[in-house]
């Protein structure tokens, strides 16, 4: 009998204790220590202090007009924001906000992803047109919505007037509801290209082959859809939604350029916003923004904890 000279790499089961790291791995250690030591150095500066600054301010009384004569109160603070009706309105229409438009921008950006992936001419000049709205700054493309919903001279009135679709001029950005729509309308516009371009690129990565297996079995565009293409898209499509709900989560300007502030349309980062600089309540308003935190950081975990349950699955 010839005894296997295989080598085990798990030392558990030899029961040999596992061997030192050798001096070229803790260089190389050392090496990337340095070179990660200066990120971290300013992402402490310019992330890490403000947040450990906000967190204190959460359990004092500060007020923007006298930061220096603050005191702690504990959670008082807090209770005051989780007792403010205010606040729930905020998280309800922080909520409402991000599952519709990252639920439109989804389908939207698989419907152009689908699209640009197809082989015809021109497609790489069509990729570029499709990212303009990405890249127009919040703020500007907020303010140009802002004209078109004009209810005197806004060119969308005008447009609905003249197909009869409405019969007098509607306050898009005056009116609760109208103004969500408003809202929604807007950040779909501009963020669809992002989810477009995610999509696209997990698009072109699938091998060809699967599809032609698929063409030779006689299966149909809709079929090979969902029973091809959306399962393997499903890891690069989890990755992008999360990424846009996060983002969506702190929405704020495009909020405060559309709507001014309003409470009845205003996000958990617009109340923190109004309870620092407008009330001049910089406790309250540090504990809404710590409140707004703990939420994305909870989102966060959770897809962390499913994705790497997910992968233990597979």
């Amino acid at each position: 009998m010839t005894r296997s000279t295989t080598p085990v790499a798990n030392s558990t089961v030899t029961g040999e204790p596992e061997a030192p790291p050798s001096a070229l791995i803790r260089q190389r250690t050392r090496a990337a220590w340095m070179f990660l030591a200066p990120t971290l150095i300013v992402m402490g500066l310019v992330a890490g202090w403000p947040l450990a600054r906000t967190f204190w301010f959460a359990f004092t009384d500060a007020n923007l007009t006298d930061l220096g004569a603050s005191q702690f109160v504990g959670l008082d603070s807090l209770q005051y924001v989780l007792e403010d009706p205010d606040w729930w309105t905020t998280v309800w229409t922080t909520f409402r906000f991000t599952f519709v438009s990252v639920f439109l921008e989804t389908v939207l950006g698989m419907v152009i992803a689908l699209a640009l992936h197809a082989k015809f001419s021109g497609r790489g000049v069509l990729r570029a047109a499709v990212l303009v709205p990405w890249a127009i700054p919040t703020v500007v493309s907020a303010r140009m919505w802002a004209w078109m919903f004009n209810d005197i001279y806004g060119v969308v009135n005008a447009i609905f007037l003249k197909l009869g679709l409405i019969h007098e001029a509607l306050a898009w950005t005056a009116e609760p509801g109208l103004s969500f729509a408003a809202v929604v309308a807007v950040d779909v516009w501009k963020t669809t290209p992002f989810m477009a371009l995610l999509i696209l690129a997990a698009l072109q990565m699938l091998p060809d082959d699967i599809y032609e297996a698929a063409r030779i079995d006689g299966a149909g565009p809709i079929r090979v859809f969902f029973q091809v293409t959306l399962p393997l898209l499903r890891g690069p499509l989890m990755v992008a939604i999360i990424f846009r709900m996060l983002d969506a989560l702190r929405v704020f300007d495009v909020f405060f350029v559309l709507t001014g502030g309003s409470t009845e349309t205003m996000p958990m980062a617009g109340y923190a916003r109004q309870r620092m600089f407008e009330y001049q309540e910089i406790g309250v308003g540090s504990a809404s923004a710590a409140l707004l935190f703990a939420i994305i950081a909870l989102f966060t975990a959770v897809y962390m904890v499913v994705g790497r349950v997910k992968l233990t699955e597979a």
